[in-house]
């Protein structure tokens, strides 16, 4: 048993030199993410300690005052010859009528290129994902798709996300404080671990995403006219990204399952769509993950596997001899895709178990209790 296995109070991760180089460098030489993922205590005790590292991490300065002002001193007076010995030489060349005339055009060609840029020109996706990165302070984990097919985030609050290819999420790899937020640039199913606690939010360029415990999907492309959100469990609220654009109107909207909302970027306005049948866009797009039913009365085990497999795009390999006669009864709608797993698990018994790695599940079983 490791050392680590005993620790019970902050105190003994903050004096753990490893745990140090973790949080501070991201380096995880002592696969600290997966042991603390393993219980909900370890979680909580790391996030407390996280916090107290990166909030004393900047050093304080041992600099005395008289050190500060002479060396202050001196770059100022440094700073004050290179200025007037440049004066100097563009007072000169400022006389010459051709270099006013040329320095007149490039002014006017700035402030046209800015112009256009800020009213003719559509907000570009990348720039605004990465403005929204950078207020977030804690460091995050960026996973980019840039397979052909879906891949399958599991989260540390337990909640799933199904990321289609040429999309990017990023997200904390522990959730701390009172909200948990991800940021989203592309499209993605999101299936919600519930916690009233502590509500979800996606961040997908000009909107805002909030729920508590749900199921949703977001598609945000770069480049593309409009951001979607359709929702096929729970409630959720939208709203627009002040931070992005603080002129717009601030309103929220609320969806109930079958329910979407398509947010115009051209005159950044929101449709709610309340009967998503109608509209030959939403239908057009749904993938398998938001039309198969999760509700399972009596069915093979093996049928429920390969559903899962469909829905998100993942491989279940199984003992199939041991568990051709394992029958099911059970709804597993509105939950992540580890929470079915354990419930399928648990409700088969006999040592049975599952591992997951990315889109790879591996059931473990001595079949099931007939």
């Amino acid at each position: 048993m490791q050392i680590r296995d005993h620790y019970t109070e902050v105190e003994d991760f903050l004096a753990d030199a490893s745990f140090q180089t973790w949080i501070r460098s991201n380096v995880d030489q002592d696969n600290w993410e997966e042991w603390t993922l393993e219980t909900a205590t370890r979680a909580k005790l790391v996030q407390d300690a996280r916090l107290w590292i990166l909030a004393t991490r900047t050093p304080k300065p041992n600099f005395t005052t008289t050190t500060i002002q002479t060396a202050l001193h001196a770059t100022w007076s440094k700073i004050e010859q290179r200025e007037n010995a440049t004066n100097k030489k563009v007072l000169n060349l400022w006389n010459s009528n051709w270099l006013r005339s040329i320095a007149a055009v490039l002014v006017f060609g700035l402030l046209a290129t800015w112009t256009f840029s800020h009213f003719f020109l559509p907000m570009n996706d990348q720039k605004v994902y990465n403005e929204l990165l950078d207020e977030n302070y804690e460091g995050l984990v960026e996973q980019t798709n840039n397979s052909s097919k879906a891949q399958t985030i599991t989260l540390s609050d337990g909640s799933s996300v199904l990321l289609q290819p040429k999309s990017k999420l990023s997200y904390p790899k522990i959730f701390t404080g009172s909200e948990r937020s991800v940021y989203l640039s592309g499209e993605a199913f999101f299936e919600i671990s519930k916690n009233p606690k502590k509500p979800f939010l996606v961040y997908a360029n000009e909107i805002v995403t909030r729920v508590l415990g749900t199921s949703f999907k977001i598609s945000a492309y770069a480049n593309k006219p409009n951001i979607e959100v359709l929702v096929r469990t729970g409630k959720v609220k939208i709203e627009s990204n002040q931070s992005i654009m603080p002129s717009s109107k601030d309103e929220d909207i609320t969806l109930l399952p079958n329910e979407a909302v398509r947010f115009t970027r051209k005159d950044l306005k929101f449709k709610k769509i309340t009967d998503i049948t109608k509209d030959e866009a939403l239908i057009g797009s749904l993938s398998n993950i938001e039309q198969l039913s999760f509700d399972f009365s009596d069915i093979p085990v093996s049928q429920i596997f390969k559903t899962l497999e469909q829905a998100y795009l993942i491989n279940i390999a199984y003992p199939k001899v041991k568990m051709k006669e394992c029958h099911l009864t059970s709804s597993l709608n509105d939950m992540p895709l580890p929470e079915k797993l354990k419930i399928i698990c648990k409700a088969l018994g006999n040592n049975t178990s599952y591992e997951m790695n990315g889109n790879q599940v591996i059931i473990t079983s001595d079949g099931c209790e007939l």
